[in-house]
């Protein structure tokens, strides 16, 4: 392979038509389901859909053969299915999604998650590296294989609109379409994170996620404080000593062993090689307030923070006016929406029934206490890496960065990993993506740095000649 003439395809490609077709899909607010309940009256998913199928449909006369089908079963959300086939038969299925989080509060003046905004190397706008380039990525990689006539094995993109959401609509589709998909030997996901800019990296977990709603409810409507504080108890109060069953308040360490897991040496050594390369970006790529300090002291400890170990977040009440609007009543119930991070080997169902366990017994009281769990979405641990693909990958991103490649766990999920894990288990996996330090995905002022765009794409290509040279070498 040619790199300089790899590099000039995929930046010009990047350049002329790629970041276009992102700046359109920006502006779309095609909010996951999750978030937008009504989103088929609104029709803003079908119309990014359009724009994705549009451009991908422009391309394929690159692509002899290659087919492409926009899947809608009842009721779910559509997904899209391109099909290009290959010098020999064996499969590349390439994943992505085109559902978005919500607008998200606290943007710079003049950014805002609908309003596309292109200052330097950075792409502004809600969506763009989570996770809508990963089709014209992998569409782009592929292409730029054939501007050097190199071969490939057949490749099948698929880019789901419900991923945001927990992927429900998924498990319905890979049914649907097994016989199409067939038994991919190589998965490759851009929907992940990446440490720095600087090299490539590649993610070797996720951990799950349970979500629960807790309600506790003390009165039947409120009543004045000064009458009753000290007789009623505060339905705040016994929502934190419910919250401390689960976690420690003074470390935010969660107490219960059962939610814990033996993390492999493996996963401890590339922690600590990833910490080395990170030094104090580990922690210093958020936005701290000055003075909070992080939550160890040991790099290595807070890589597995992220990454193995069980972590709670309460990420939305109800019940409590906004300060203003507050009056000195006692509240007659409290609701806190809960995140709990899972570590990726934990089974999803067996923590659902120990959260359920802890804090239905002997609630405080006697108050009514409530925890509404949603679905859970469980973790995944990567394969070992085959000889062929560590090698890839390290040539990859020599070639692609000018670095090593490098590997940690990602903190978030990706329930299409989990479900393909299971369902593929002699599949090797390449996830990996470009949400870098400040990227701020789901956060306001999300961005794509559009040069590591470029480069995972120039080594999603190199990955696919290696992988044909691997089958042929095979067979």
């Amino acid at each position: 392979m040619d790199i300089a003439r790899l590099k000039g395809f995929v930046d010009q490609s990047w350049d002329d038509a790629v970041v276009p077709a992102l700046v359109e899909y920006i502006r779309i607010p095609n909010k996951s389901p999750h978030f937008d309940p009504d989103w088929q009256v609104h029709g803003h998913i079908d119309e990014a859909v359009a724009l994705f199928e549009h451009w991908a449909r422009s391309r394929m006369a690159a692509l002899p053969g290659a087919g492409l089908e926009v899947v809608h079963l009842p009721g779910r959300t559509p997904v899209i299915l391109i099909d290009i086939p290959g010098d020999r038969t064996e499969t590349v299925l390439l994943y992505g999604h085109l559902d978005k989080q919500p607008e998200m509060i606290g943007w710079n003046e003049g950014l805002g998650p609908w309003s596309p905004v292109l200052e330097g190397d950075k792409l502004f706008g809600r969506g763009g590296a989570d996770d809508g380039y990963a089709m014209f990525g992998a569409m782009t990689a592929i292409l730029a294989l054939r501007d050097q006539h190199l071969k490939h094995t057949r490749c099948v993109i698929l880019i789901e609109a419900c991923e945001e959401s927990g992927s429900y609509d998924l498990p319905f589709y890979v049914d649907h379409l097994a016989a199409r998909i067939g038994k991919p030997s190589l998965v490759v996901c851009l929907d992940s994170g990446c440490g720095n800019y600087d090299q490539l990296w590649l993610t070797t977990s996720l951990r799950g996620l349970l979500n629960a709603t807790l309600t506790v409810r003390v009165l039947n409507e409120g009543v004045h404080s000064g009458d009753a504080s000290g007789v009623v108890p505060s339905s705040f109060r016994i929502a934190r000593q419910l919250l401390s069953r689960l976690e420690d308040e003074a470390t935010g360490e969660v107490r219960i062993a059962e939610l814990q897991v033996q993390i492999p040496r493996e996963r401890r050594e590339q922690a600590s090689r990833a910490a080395r390369a990170l030094g104090d970006q580990v922690y210093a790529k958020f936005p701290f307030v000055p003075g909070t300090t992080p939550m160890a002291g040991d790099l290595t400890e807070l890589v597995l923070n992220r990454t193995w170990r069980p972590q709670l977040a309460v990420i939305g009440a109800d019940g409590l006016p906004n300060p203003e609007d507050a009056g000195n009543v006692l509240l007659p119930s409290t609701s806190l929406k809960l995140s709990l991070r899972l570590p990726p080997t934990l089974d999803g169902d067996r923590a659902r029934a120990v959260v359920k366990a802890l804090f239905a017994s002997q609630p405080p009281n006697g108050a009514a206490v409530e925890l509404a769990v949603d679905p859970v979405a469980r973790g995944w641990n990567a394969p070992t890496l085959a000889p062929w693909l560590e090698q890839s990958l390290e040539r990859a991103s020599r070639s692609a960065f000018g670095a090593a490649a490098a590997y940690m766990g990602e903190g978030g999920t990706i329930p299409f990993m989990a479900m393909l894990g299971e369902k593929f288990p002699e599949s090797q996996f390449v996830v990996t993506g470009v949400l870098g330090p400040q990227s701020n995905a789901h956060g306001p002022n999300e961005f794509l740095h559009i040069p590591t765009g470029k480069r995972v794409t120039m080594v999603i290509a190199q990955v696919l000649a290696d992988h044909f040279d691997d089958v042929v070498r095979r067979h």
